[in-house]
């Protein structure tokens, strides 16, 4: 029964939302992007009205200055559940925001990207951060910044679909392409292939290991229509991408979960290790929400631990791994519609968890759970229908 529940549930929303992105610009003023800064100031994206807007907080979230309008142009902007602006925070305090204008054909998109050099008093023209005009799917790109300040931006890309359909082969997934800018976004690469066949509209998840290089993780589209997760790291100039297999759910959906990953840098400096990640497994036998760690040198996971309540929707999973003390978050459902962020952590690197427990509860609409380190200290962040929730975590 509780199989049968959670994936009614994930085809439920499917039939009610169709793909993520949308020509007309599916829009919930819910779905923010929340990024920390070393000043301990929280830095919040939204869309409004077609805008893409950025106000700070210097008193943990409680207040919010006047919105900064980035692009002058209105357009066509998706800000809704796994697709949403993106935010990130530079070295030496640049504001970088990118986001996803849609195009007049459905499932189309070009991904911009703007920054401030003067604290978020204003931002620069945005441009277009791919080479690729076509009008064709761009879309659920997720934003980095390296120690050493490189940005890299990746998204999901039909490019790759588009040529597959013209040439008269079957296909049902999307493509990862990045980009790298080495000049605090003054200007960026051309666009690489990082890998075919990922699922049409999961977030992307990216981190960072301590030597800047960038790791990224979807979910993909295996042989047999299989949707388990793949992971690669963005390669040096002349390197080969290496893709390595994380989950073995051999989860098989003709469609697509709106369920992304979460993924944190395992261990700091010379103590790093590899990766934390948490995922939706809709697998037939033992379906939920699952944490599992990856050996970064061996790529070799460590098991996979069940969490969350499958009767009340456990969804959407955020992480945060600080040296060895981590923290999980997702959203679950009760019967009466009341909305609860649970949470669980972990002072061993992942090794061994503490109970769950309820860490918000809502009543009305809420956003996905984001994770954040603020003056040296967790913090859960849920944007809901009565204003921005910002909580300390116990570590």
């Amino acid at each position: 029964m509780r199989y049968c529940y959670i994936i009614l549930s994930c085809l439920l929303a499917m039939h009610a939302t169709g793909h993520e992105v949308s020509s007309k610009g599916n829009v919930s003023q819910l779905a923010v992007s929340i990024a920390a800064d070393t000043q301990g100031q929280l830095w919040r994206v939204g869309i409004n009205q077609g805008f893409v807007e950025v106000s700070v907080s210097d008193d943990i979230g409680q207040t919010f200055s006047k919105a900064v309008r980035v692009n002058v142009e209105k357009q066509g902007i998706t800000a809704r559940g796994e697709m949403r602006p993106d935010i990130a925070i530079g070295s030496n305090g640049e504001i970088y925001v990118t986001w996803m204008q849609n195009l007049s054909k459905h499932i189309t998109g070009y991904i911009w990207f703007s920054r401030s050099t003067d604290s978020g008093k204003s931002f620069e023209k945005p441009h277009i951060v791919h080479q690729d005009r076509a009008e064709i799917e761009h879309a659920f790109e997720e934003l980095s910044v390296s120690p050493n300040g490189e940005l890299t931006i990746a998204w999901l890309d039909a490019r790759d679909l588009e040529a597959d359909k013209a040439a008269g082969k079957s296909r049902n997934s999307s493509s990862i392409y990045y980009t790298t800018s080495s000049n605090k976004g003054e200007s960026f690469s051309s666009e690489q292939k990082l890998a075919d066949y990922s699922c049409e509209c999961c977030r992307i998840a990216t981190t960072t290991k301590p030597d800047g290089t960038v790791a990224v993780l979807w979910r993909h589209v295996f042989e047999g229509g299989e949707r388990d997760h793949m992971m690669a790291e963005i390669p040096r100039a002349g390197e080969a991408v290496q893709l390595h297999r994380t989950t073995f759910g051999h989860w098989k959906l003709d469609g697509c979960p709106h369920q992304g990953a979460a993924l944190a840098r395992g261990g700091e400096g010379a103590d790093w290790w590899g990766y934390h990640f948490a995922y939706f497994d809709g697998k037939e036998k033992k379906p939920g929400l699952y944490y599992s760690r990856m050996d970064g040198e061996a790529w070799v996971g460590f098991p996979a631990k069940k969490f969350g309540d499958n009767a009340k929707q456990a969804r959407h999973p955020a992480l945060l791994s600080v040296d060895n003390n981590v923290w999980l978050a997702w959203l679950e459902t009760s019967p009466n519609h009341t909305k609860a962020v649970m949470g669980m952590s972990s002072n061993d690197g992942g090794r061994t968890w503490s109970d769950a427990e309820l860490l918000l509860s809502i009543e009305g609409k809420a956003d996905h759970p984001q994770l954040l380190q603020l003056k040296d200290k967790a913090y859960l962040v849920v944007n809901t229908n009565k204003g921005l929730k910002v909580t300390l975590v116990k570590p």
